[in-house]
């Protein structure tokens, strides 16, 4: 099947890409052009009779008579970062496979990385395609499901405290997470308390169509699930492929996850994960697309999804210290200054 034409004038690499956003004018446009195909619509009235002013690439509306930019009601509002480098950013998270973090990415913008960090989190929400349950599609056909633990590994503690945790601390401290995934299609993956039958079951049935072929190891919560799916299973003590029963495809998506977690972010704060996973799954669903498709796909839904920093922190940011005020002396203008008694 031959590639689709790009279009012509539009950037295909990240050199491409810098060179095309630098001017704030065209970015401006971009995004705009993305967001209001039909010409802009103002959030405050939904008029869609306005007047742009130039210098200050904003629009007015000519019903309530108030101004807005392209930001407004997005993840970019009231934010003070450029869009040139707003778009580079997600360039950056989009594409690449193992994730970019907030000290490189703050490095090649220019940025701080508190900075950054917020920028990550807030592209990270625009990357959302909807919670594991309420999933509109579900998956058919063959169906690989697995799950892993996401954490520090217990070799890596001191002695003395991983003799004190349940397993020898194997599992001790994690954060459990499923996986499902269409033979040839994508996964969805979710955040689970534990790995027993009656907490995974459930949502295997919600994510899958029933009578789908359903491909596990040989973890004995999936028993029971023969009822519903035709229940294939892989022992891995024994072999990992027997034919065309295998999970190597969620196996292939959890190493290319914890590559990133492990080698790009370091330190995931387990109320952080699902961000990290969102982002994870919407690259891999997109595998298939160009650079530039992955970012649009990513400025599509910009709008409406809004974090702010406390939320992300659960915490107000500490206001720097004042200076300390400085002692009046004794003499201000000089004992010559004041007559004699």
């Amino acid at each position: 099947m031959p590639a689709k034409k790009q279009v012509r004038g539009l950037p295909t690499t990240f050199l491409e890409a810098a060179r095309y956003f630098a001017d704030l004018d065209v970015a401006t446009d971009f995004v705009a052009k993305l967001r209001w195909p039909d010409g802009p619509i103002c959030p405050e009235c939904g008029g869609k009779e306005h007047s742009y002013l130039k210098t200050r690439r904003v629009w007015k509306c000519k019903g309530c008579r108030k101004q807005f930019s392209v930001k407004k009601g997005t993840i970019f509002e009231d934010s003070p970062i450029p869009l040139d480098k707003w778009l580079l950013a997600i360039w950056e998270i989009a594409n690449d496979k193992n994730g970019i973090s907030s000290r490189e990415l703050g490095s090649k913008l220019g940025l701080t990385q508190k900075s950054a960090w917020f920028v990550n989190h807030r592209i990270r929400l625009a990357m959302q395609t909807g919670s594991f349950e309420k999933w509109s599609e579900k998956f058919d056909g063959v169906v690989e499901v697995d799950e892993t633990y996401i954490g520090g590994k217990a070799r890596n503690m001191h002695k003395g405290r991983r003799d004190a945790l349940p397993d020898g601390g194997k599992f001790a401290g994690k954060t459990g997470v499923l996986g499902v995934k269409q033979r040839g299609g994508d996964v969805a993956v979710t955040i689970i308390d534990n790995t027993r039958a009656h907490h995974i079951q459930p949502k295997v049935r919600k994510r899958i169509v029933p009578g789908a072929t359903l491909i596990t190891d040989e973890l004995r919560s999936y028993r029971g699930l023969d009822q519903s799916y035709q229940h294939a299973v892989i022992n891995h003590a024994d072999k990992y492929v027997d034919g065309q029963v295998h999970t190597n495809g969620i196996e292939n998506f959890w190493s290319l996850l914890k590559r990133g977690l492990g080698g790009t972010y370091v330190s995931v704060r387990p109320f952080h994960l699902f961000r990290y996973l969102d982002e994870q799954v919407y690259r891999y669903n997109k595998r298939e697309q160009s650079n530039l498709n992955r970012v649009t796909g990513v400025l599509g839904n910009i709008e409406g999804r809004r974090v702010t920093y406390k939320e992300l922190t659960g915490r107000k940011p500490e206001p720097s210290p004042r200076p300390p005020k400085r002692k009046p002396t004794a003499w201000p203008m000089g004992p010559w200054f004041y007559p004699k008694p």
